[in-house]
């Protein structure tokens, strides 16, 4: 495990275009500059994403610093990358409190998820990462991730977007807009971008138009005021976030295990994507990075955080600015702990009022299940082949239209944990039985 950089680029600037590795660093001053720019890509789907499932934004943020910080040291720094919050559980978290749950009987689901993919991670460690594509090739990953995205729209029809459907529109819009308009870093924070809009937007209509008559998110009809800031005022500027302890639920924890599908399919294309980016072969630390976001999610979760996953949007910073250096990743995480700490930030956040929730996630959610369909188109995937379609066909209307299976009177499969086992059990049992034609290699 190493922490030491060498440094680069410190008596003359380097060449355009010349790559700094991950062992390396630019100035510190650079290298601060760099960081920053980790945070504020992650910076909104780490808190978004936190308050989408009822969980403390600041202790998600702070969470997110930690574990970064362990993922580099389990990995030995040969994978840059930046844990934020995932999304992958979203639909599990909507369906458990849906059943009734509480908020620690969806941290302790997720924490036996994290643990399930720490296990996954040694395994793919012992054996080689040819393992996860032979258990899930990309047309099952795929399947799994686009129905848990689709499985959440009736979140968004019937929790957020009756809050203030014009609010909504408007968010969704520029939302839209602003992903595809704007350049730079700013289309990389475009949902963050979407939220400080949306709330500015709110506070202005309550001060021209009053207090809107409409369902709250319990769907209480009432009328309100579409920003309330007042656990804002009660709130301290410093302090730790509240913590508490998890509780286990076999019911809960079967919806939270698909999640470890998205995750193992998040980190091998994290993975795969730095090694074409660095030029090095990191396939032998694959199953590190598994573990270390396995193991970063069931400790975020233990003490009441959220889950964590490697994020797309700082290997866009890496792309972008050619440094790979873990110490910018270091910055970040430093960074993230201490906004952490700030419990009027958090408060301010989660004020943000439903409408502003239901533009953003009618975008989020779809893009969560479109990713499945990326998985699909990258990996070439043959809907020709009644393999790949007739098995996928089915999980996906499961899970999309939450089709529920009992098995006696206390427990039942539904949804996105029935759609994640029909999808794998299914695929496997159709290739067994098809002719070899029809059998597509898995490696």
């Amino acid at each position: 495990m190493t922490i030491g950089w060498k440094p680069v680029g410190i008596d003359r600037p380097l060449p355009l275009g010349t790559p700094v590795r991950p062992d390396e660093r630019l100035s510190w001053p650079k290298t601060i500059g760099v960081g920053a720019q980790h945070v504020v890509a992650m910076f909104g789907a780490t808190f978004v994403f936190p308050i989408i499932m009822g969980l403390d934004p600041n202790l998600a943020i702070m969470m997110s610093g930690f574990c970064t910080i362990l993922f580099l040291l389990i990995v030995s720094g040969k994978v840059p990358s930046y844990l934020g919050t995932s999304a992958s559980f979203v639909g599990a978290v909507v369906a458990i409190r849906a059943a009734g749950g509480s908020t620690a009987d969806v941290t302790g689901a997720i924490l036996i998820a994290g643990l399930t993919l720490a296990i996954v991670g040694i395994i793919v460690h012992l054996v080689g990462g040819h393992v996860v594509r032979r258990v899930l090739p990309p047309v099952v990953s795929g399947a799994v991730v686009m129905l848990i995205g689709f499985n959440l729209a009736p979140v968004v029809a019937g929790v957020y977007w009756p809050q203030d459907p014009g609010v909504a529109l408007t968010v969704m819009a520029f939302t839209i807009l602003a992903a595809v308009a704007f350049r730079g870093f700013f289309s990389r924070i475009a949902v963050f971008l979407a939220l400080i809009f949306g709330f500015v937007l709110s506070w202005v209509l309550d001060e021209i138009l009053g207090p809107i008559t409409s369902a709250t998110a319990t769907g209480e009809v009432t009328t309100h005021m579409r920003v309330d800031l007042s656990g804002v005022q009660d709130a301290a500027w410093f302090g730790f976030p509240t913590l508490h302890a998890p509780e286990f639920q076999l019911q809960f924890i079967l919806l939270a295990l698909p999640g470890v599908i998205a995750l193992i399919a998040e980190n091998t294309g994290h993975v795969r994507a730095v090694s074409e980016m660095t030029g090095e072969n990191l396939d032998p630390y694959l199953g590190r990075a598994l573990f270390a976001d396995g193991f970063g999610t069931a400790l975020s979760s233990a003490i009441g955080g959220s889950p964590t996953t490697t994020y797309a949007e700082n290997i866009g910073v890496m792309a972008a600015t050619r440094v790979y250096s873990t110490a910018a990743y270091y910055v970040a995480a430093i960074v993230a702990i201490l906004l952490g700490l700030i419990p009027k930030f958090g408060a301010i956040v989660s004020a943000t009022p439903g409408g502003v929730l239901g533009g953003i996630t009618v975008v989020l959610y779809g893009m969560i299940g479109l990713l499945g369909a990326k998985i699909w188109i990258e990996n070439r995937v043959d809907f020709g082949n009644p393999v790949n379609l007739v098995p996928m066909a089915a999980a996906i209307v499961i899970g999309i239209g939450n089709v529920s299976m009992p098995f006696g009177d206390d427990f039942e499969l539904s949804g996105i944990a029935l759609g994640s086992i029909v999808a794998i059990v299914a695929y496997h049992l159709a290739r067994a039985v098809a002719p070899r034609v029809l059998r597509e290699p898995l490696d």
